[in-house]
């Protein structure tokens, strides 16, 4: 039996971002503890359901999206919980505080959230040192990269190359994060131009980090699910000529149309600025997965985010061809057991 349908409305009386703190300190805290670990991995275990993507094994194709755990400081505690990779971040070179408070909005007619974070985090040298030392077996780690809010689109590949030289050694795969609703003007690097440029240089680097640590360092790109049809067919094409890794699709919505269909919402809390995710977002995303597979004629594996909140969600992603999928509002709304419930979902009778 869960505890999770009675905690949350304890959760709930609390502010967003107060609730996500305590959840993630009760994590860290589990990860820490060896014998509290191996009960919560006896509690939330999943079944095996094997997946090789971007040269990497994954025991299951179910992922802990970049967001929840910024700074590195619940992942050990997280992979208890059954998931077959974590992606932390968003991380960005320097220490940032992100956006002014409050900044993080629920709305549970809708299952969904609008945040407007803006990348708040310690920085590149907090998180790496989070990352030393022993990892739980089986678990893949991503790192999600991002640039700093100060600095400037024409400067921005010097942030993620400096991120690239830390984290290379340390994460069996990076994210570039160029699709975030909420740091100004970052979305304009998935323009034509601006992305080759910018992935000439991540390319450039990440070849010369193979080199020098003598492994393999598959390099994602993260989409907004905004795009039209003629951005993505650009945002794809620099992504290929970059002989970047795959996709992961996608980043949160600035759209409110996908609420239409929502009734009993505060208007206010709706009408918020941020990027929408959750249960609204997984039409414009499944159908963003599938866009990417068929431009592409499947050359580009594609991680499936946004939305999926029960099995029958992560089988639409994995259907419209995805490869892994990733959840984190489908956490706040159903729990810890939600990553075993769909791992169980997917595997084959």
């Amino acid at each position: 039996m869960s505890l999770y349908p009675i905690l949350r409305p304890l959760l709930f009386q609390l502010d967003p971002e107060q609730a996500h703190h305590l959840t993630l300190s009760m994590i860290r805290l589990a990860g820490q503890l060896p014998p509290v670990a191996a009960l919560l991995r006896d509690r939330y275990r999943a079944p095996e359901i094997p997946v090789q993507a971007f040269g990497l094994h994954f025991t299951n194709p179910v992922g802990l999206a970049a967001g929840y755990d910024k700074d590195g400081l619940g992942w050990r505690g997280l992979a208890a919980l059954g998931f077959g990779h974590i992606e932390i971040g968003t991380v960005t070179s320097l220490p940032q505080t992100g956006n002014p408070k409050p900044r993080v909005f629920r709305l549970p007619p809708a299952q969904g959230v609008i945040n407007r974070m803006g990348f708040p985090g310690e920085g590149a040298a907090f998180v790496a040192a989070q990352m030393h030392g022993k990892r739980p077996p089986g678990l893949v780690l991503g790192v999600n990269l991002g640039k700093n809010k100060t600095t400037l689109n024409a400067e921005a590949a010097s942030d993620y190359v400096k991120l690239i030289q830390i984290f290379a050694p340390l994460a069996d795969y990076l994210a570039i994060n160029i699709s975030s609703p909420n740091t100004v003007d970052l979305r304009e690097l998935q323009g034509k131009a601006a992305l080759r440029t910018l992935l000439a240089e991540v390319a450039a680097e990440r070849k010369m980090q193979a080199s020098l640590h003598k492994k393999a360092i598959p390099i994602l790109v993260k989409l907004a699910p905004d795009l039209s049809d003629s951005e993505l067919d650009d945002a794809l094409e620099a992504i290929l000529n970059a002989g970047m890794d795959g996709v992961i699709a996608t980043n949160t919505t600035v759209s409110r149309a996908p609420l239409e269909a929502y009734a009993g919402l505060n208007p206010d809390t709706a009408a918020e600025s941020g990027g929408l995710s959750g249960a609204p977002l997984e039409a414009m995303s499944t159908a963003m997965v599938m866009k990417i597979i068929q431009r592409t004629g499947g050359k580009l594996p594609v991680i499936g985010v946004g939305g999926i909140m029960d099995a029958a969600g992560a089988r639409r992603k994995l259907d419209a061809g995805a490869v892994l999928v990733q959840v984190y509002t489908g956490l706040v709304y159903s729990g810890p057991g939600l990553v075993g419930q769909i791992v169980r979902g997917l595997k084959p009778d």
